[in-house]
C-alpha cells in the first residue's frame, strides 16, 4: 500500500504528521519535561519548614567546677525527679560532705519524709549505699556512699578498660577491693522489698500499769550507756518494755535487770541486740514473788489465869492454867 507523502492528508483516514502541527520528529509529548527532577529525600523538602518548638542547647563548653552525670541516671525511666535531682546532688558533693537527711533538710526546701523517700528510692536501684560501723569508742555510725554507674558494676567487663588502667602481660591482677553498688531488688519484682525477720515474743506483766512500762522503756533506752552494743530502736524498745515490765513486777530490781541483759555478750558482736534482748527476757525470767504467809489465827482464845495470872489458850472458859491446876490436885 502507498503510503502519503510527508505534510499531506490522505482521503478518508484523517491522520496528521508530527510535522504539520509543528513539532520536530524527535518529540513525542511536548508536554513531558526533558528530565527528571531528583527527589529531595529527608527533611529538606523546601516546602516543608522548621519546627519552632522542642528543646535548644545553649552549651559552653566547663573548665572548672563540673560533675560527669550519666544519663541512665538524669533520664531514669523509674526515679522520681526529686530523686533525680538528689542524686545528682550526691554526686556532686566532695568526699566526706554530711548528707544525713537533717543536713539535706536543712539545705533544701522538701521535707524530712520527702527526702528520705528519694534516698530509699537510690538505695533500692543501686545509687546509694548506706552501711552502719562501729568506731573505735563504741558509737554506731552511718556511712553512706554514691554510685555513679551501678550497672558497670552489676556487668562487669561491658566497658573496655583504658590502656593505662590495664595490666602488663604476664602481671596478675589486683584483685577488686571496692564493694559493687547493687540495687537491692534486683532479684525481685519492682518495689517488693523482703520483710524483717520477727523478733522474738516476750513476757508479759500480769498488770500492765503506765508508771511501769514507762520504768521498763526508760531502762531499755539507758542499756547503750552501759554497754553500746545495745543500741536500740523505738519500734525495738516499745517490743521489749513489756519484757522488761514483766521482771519489774517480780520484785525483780532495775539494777538487777540491767546486770542480766547487759552480762555475757558475745565478744564477736551483737548483730540484732532486740533479738538477744528478747531471747534473754524470755529465757531467765525468774520466778513470780510470792509475799509470806500470813499466821494461822489462834485456835484457841487467849485466857488469864485466876492463880497466876498468865495468858494461856483453852478451848473452854477455864479459870486456871495447867500448872495451876497440877500444883491444886498435888496439895489436895
Amino acid at each position: 500500500m502507498r503510503r502519503p507523502p510527508p505534510g499531506r492528508q490522505s482521503q478518508g483516514e484523517g491522520l496528521t504528521t508530527e510535522e504539520d502541527k509543528g513539532f520536530p520528529m524527535g518529540i513525542q509529548n511536548p508536554s513531558a519535561p526533558p528530565r527528571a527532577k531528583a527527589r529531595v529525600a529527608g527533611n529538606k523538602h523546601p516546602n516543608r519548614g522548621h519546627h519552632a518548638g522542642g528543646l535548644q542547647h545553649d552549651n559552653t563548653r566547663h573548665t572548672a567546677r563540673f560533675t560527669v552525670i550519666g544519663n541512665h541516671l538524669a533520664q531514669h525511666e523509674e526515679l522520681t525527679l526529686l530523686a533525680i535531682g538528689l542524686g545528682v546532688h550526691l554526686q556532686s558533693l566532695p568526699k566526706g560532705a554530711p548528707v544525713d537527711i537533717k543536713t539535706l533538710t536543712a539545705r533544701f526546701p522538701e521535707g524530712a519524709t520527702r527526702i528520705a523517700s528519694a534516698l530509699r528510692e537510690l538505695e533500692a536501684h543501686g545509687y546509694l549505699r548506706r552501711e552502719r560501723h562501729r568506731t573505735s569508742t563504741g558509737r554506731i555510725i552511718t556511712r553512706t556512699t554514691s554510685c555513679n554507674q551501678p550497672m558497670a558494676a552489676r556487668h562487669p567487663g561491658t566497658a573496655p578498660a583504658p590502656a593505662a588502667d590495664r595490666p602488663a602481660a604476664g602481671a596478675a591482677a589486683e584483685p577488686q577491693r571496692r564493694q559493687p553498688c547493687e540495687p537491692r531488688t534486683r532479684d525481685r519484682p519492682h518495689g517488693e522489698r523482703t520483710a524483717p525477720k520477727p523478733l522474738p515474743a516476750v513476757p508479759r506483766p500480769a498488770y500492765a500499769a503506765p508508771a511501769l512500762l514507762e520504768a521498763a522503756a526508760d531502762l531499755l533506752a539507758g542499756l547503750h550507756r552501759h554497754a553500746p552494743r545495745l543500741l536500740l530502736s523505738a519500734r525495738d524498745t516499745a517490743h521489749l518494755a513489756p519484757g522488761v515490765a514483766a521482771w519489774l513486777e517480780r520484785d525483780v530490781t532495775p539494777a538487777a535487770v540491767r546486770r542480766s541483759l547487759t552480762a555475757d555478750l558475745p565478744p564477736e558482736g551483737v548483730r540484732r541486740p532486740a533479738a538477744l534482748l528478747a531471747h534473754r527476757l524470755a529465757a531467765q525470767l525468774p520466778p513470780p514473788f510470792r509475799a509470806p504467809a500470813a499466821s494461822q489465827p489462834p485456835p484457841y482464845p487467849m485466857r488469864n489465869c485466876d492463880g497466876c495470872d498468865r495468858a494461856f489458850r483453852s478451848p473452854r472458859p477455864a479459870t486456871r492454867c495447867r500448872d495451876c491446876r497440877t500444883a491444886s490436885r498435888e496439895a489436895a
